[in-house]
């Protein structure tokens, strides 16, 4: 990750709900928007309708990784965020990356 940075406050994530487009796939919904920069911010969530705090940890680690193992497709100069969808729970890792890679995809961030 070169030059991706992690998304850590809530305002930052608030931003890119309001300001941002949005793509669903499966397992995960992105959030997307510009930021003026030449770096790519990046934040993972899950609510707690996916599960108990083991469950959604299990979640992200899932999105982190999948969006690690593409990140050095992704376009510079944006936000993006990563939610959790309740099916995420039964997937596995190659589901989740799967759909990651295809939300990507049609938000238009891959290189």
């Amino acid at each position: 990750m070169s030059n991706i940075e992690r998304l850590k406050k809530n305002i930052d994530f608030k931003g890119v709900y309001k300001k941002g487009k949005s793509i669903a796939d499966k397992f995960v919904v992105v959030y997307f928007c510009k930021n003026d920069k030449d770096i790519t911010r990046v934040g993972f969530t899950a609510s707690k309708k996916v599960g108990k705090s083991v469950v959604r940890n299990r979640a992200r680690r899932l999105m982190k990784e999948s969006f690690r193992n593409n990140s050095e497709n992704i376009k510079l100069g944006y936000d993006v965020v990563l939610i959790a969808r309740v099916a995420i729970k039964d997937a596995n890792y190659k589901d989740v990356e799967k759909s990651v890679r295809r939300a990507l995809e049609r938000a238009n961030l891959k290189k």
